[in-house]
């Protein structure tokens, strides 16, 4: 068994550890297809040994090619450590600064058994979200940061470790991209190809940066989406009854089910891995399990009968799910859904990210890599039918919309019925919206964003602590008066967060989420600043967001969907927030292609900001107002209560830079 110093000394190479087949007791990602030539295979092989000394090659080789031939890639099993794979407390981290450490307290946990989808593949979430691409780079990623001083920066390239450069104590101790492709070569073709060659990554959007916190990740985005539909399509803030249908207990699908409960409605979720829905009722993040149709009929009947608060998890296939519940309503009349959406990983329908009605879960995972063709054929029609399902239920009042994964999308070219009406513009007009346009647009319009952040020693009192420091921050914002336009936003805050710790969404590092304005943000990080000062909290705290923010993310079919004067398709938000995150204190930086929607349909950026009480007030204070500048020109109108455009786009948030 490995320790974490040993995890630390670099790449295992004298001796070499010994050989040893892939575990088949834990969930693997799906067998990749990436249709490489001859030439191409002997190149990857030669790409994977170069991290090697040359004497280790004849044994390694073969190795290495088998593992390409049977699962597409190679992830060098033997090297992958034998150690508890978790975030280990900051302290114990052997390492030359705290920034360091922290970032590997955020790795570890990234590829926590608890946390990832496939962690010997190093998938964090969304089926193909990597933290790195092989275990070597995983063990030299850990050995550099473990040497590295305050006055030097970690490059990383598609998750390979480029080396440690002089910077200065300023700068962000490392800088990451994920994916960054030509753009006429950003296709998923090319990916498979170009993953598989080991030159690049699809670091989906926290996998790739080392922020993800499990599925409480977006359990609050998700529990605002939820409940802001039913007030604004339902008409009420009480959902009990309410009858919420949905689809994925993955990654970040997972939060699905807990959102409903937190909102108070039933939450009905269909699961095809019997491993994704097993992991999440253990956890505690769904109540109860329907093994067939029928019982998940009559537990829905019940429970909207009994008005009781529930998530149920279907094993099965979401096609059969909206199907029969069309045919309930063509049979009895009842309509037994009230809201619904989807949340399979559609930005990659053809290798495990959407399992077709035709075929069962285990029949699926052989034939995408057997007969890709059928496979992408049968999607289609499986697509197909599931908007038809939808289409007839929201026919009868049902609201449904996209929450984000690419869903309409495919199923428009798969030939779904999902377009409006009339001419087409540069973007598809879709006849049921995405969530940010009709739901989540206005909060972050409003500077609303999932704010995040994490306990690095570890200790479960640290969150309790800072739970209450946030609601303390946040009632005071309250006396001291906020406009009008997000007090509701503000009261549902406070609610979130005093509840939080009833709701056990810990998963791994002691996280929490938080969607959070300018002015919260602010605030809570000084708060959390002085309290490490002062001791109250054990250790420092990692402050983050997700890349789905009001300014991380450039992508037309999610975060700027709302965007009406041609710049949806336009990156230069997501760029340009990273690269001021660089210089304005981040303790590391991100900057992906893919994430959310898929590969080449996005560009998103990301940081992570270590405080621990020497943050610097003036710094925080700095207000940077380069999306509300721009926004009045093109024609937004003017968010109520506050007199300045509605933004198309918003710049970092200001409690994003430091200096220490």
């Amino acid at each position: 068994m490995s320790s974490l110093k040993g995890i630390c000394d670099g790449l295992p190479v004298d001796p070499v550890p010994e050989a040893r087949p892939r575990e088949e007791s834990v969930p693997h990602a799906p067998i990749r297809t990436p249709n490489l030539t001859p030439e191409e295979e002997r190149l990857a092989l030669e790409n994977a040994l170069r991290y090697f000394p040359p004497e280790l090659h004849a044994e390694l080789a073969p190795e290495f090619a088998q593992e390409l031939h049977d699962y597409g890639h190679i992830y060098m099993y033997r090297f992958r450590p034998q150690i508890e794979m978790r975030a280990y407390p900051i302290h114990e981290y052997p390492c030359q600064t705290r920034h360091a450490a922290a970032i590997m307290h955020m790795i570890m946990n990234n590829l926590d058994p608890r946390v990832a989808q496939f962690p010997h593949e190093l998938v964090t979430y969304g089926g193909n979200g990597q933290v790195f691409a092989n275990w070597a780079q995983f063990w030299l990623v850990m050995h550099y940061l473990s040497t590295m001083t305050e006055e030097q920066t970690l490059v990383m390239y598609s998750g390979h470790p480029m080396g440690l450069f002089p910077s200065s104590c300023t700068a962000p101790r490392l800088v990451i991209t994920n994916g960054m492709v030509i753009p006429n070569y950003s296709s998923r073709e090319m990916y498979e190809k170009m993953f598989a060659l080991g030159v690049t990554m699809y670091g989906q959007m926290t996998a790739g940066s080392y922020c993800y916190i499990g599925p409480q990740g977006i359990v609050h985005g998700t529990t605002l989406t939820v409940l802001n539909a039913s007030r604004r399509h339902l008409g009420t803030s009480n959902m009990a009854g309410k009858v919420f249908v949905t689809s994925g207990l993955g990654g970040m699908s997972g939060a699905q089910a807990k959102s409903a409960v937190i909102c108070g409605c039933i939450g009905v979720i269909a699961e095809v891995s019997r491993d994704a829905l097993d992991k999440r009722h253990t956890q505690g993040w769904l109540m109860e399990v329907a093994e067939n149709l029928n019982d998940c009929i009559l537990k829905i009947r019940h429970a909207r009968r009994q008005k009781i608060a529930l998530s149920i998890g279907y094993h099965g296939n979401v096609v059969d799910l909206w199907e029969r519940l069309a045919s309930e309503f063509d049979s009895t009349g009842d309509l037994l859904v009230d809201l619904g959406s989807d949340q399979t990983s559609c930005h990659n329908p053809f290798l495990g990210g959407y399992y077709p009605v035709q075929l069962s879960y285990e029949e699926a995972r052989v034939v995408m890599h057997q007969n890709p063709v059928r496979f992408k054929n049968l999607v289609h029609e499986s697509l197909r039918r599931q908007v038809s399902a939808i289409g007839r239920l929201a026919e009868r009042g049902m609201y449904f919309f996209d929450y984000g994964n690419a869903f309409l999308l495919e199923a428009s070219r798969a030939g779904a019925d999902v377009l409006k009406d009339g001419p087409q513009s540069l973007t598809p007009r879709f006849r049921y919206p995405s969530y940010v346009q009709d739901i989540m647009g206005d909060i972050f319009s409003l500077g609303f964003g999932p704010f995040r952040w994490v306990c690095t020693s570890g200790d479960p009192g640290d969150l309790d602590i800072t739970d209450n420091i946030a609601a303390s921050v946040l009632e005071e914002s309250i006396q001291e008066g906020v406009p009008d336009s997000i007090k509701q936003q503000y009261d549902d805050n406070i609610r979130w967060i005093k509840e939080a710790g009833r709701h056990q969404l810990v998963v791994g590092s002691q996280a929490r989420i938080l969607y959070s304005d300018q002015k919260g943000r602010i605030a809570i990080a000084l708060a959390f600043n002085q309290a490490i000062a002062d001791e109250k909290l054990k250790g420092p705290v990692v402050l983050s967001r997700d890349h789905h923010d009001v300014s991380g993310t450039d992508s037309p079919f999610r975060e700027t969907s709302n965007i009406y004067d041609g710049s949806s398709y336009c990156a230069d938000m997501a760029v340009q927030n990273v690269i001021g995150d660089s210089f304005r204190g981040a303790t590391w930086v991100a900057l992906h292609n893919g994430g959310g929607v898929g590969w080449g349909e996005v560009t998103n950026g990301g940081f992570g900001l270590l405080a621990w009480c020497l943050m610097e007030h003036r710094i925080l204070q700095n207000e940077p107002s380069e999306c509300l500048l721009g926004t009045s020109q093109m024609g937004l109108p003017v968010v109520a209560g506050l007199g300045i455009p509605t933004p198309k786009k918003r710049s970092v948030a200001p409690w994003n830079r430091t200096a220490t």
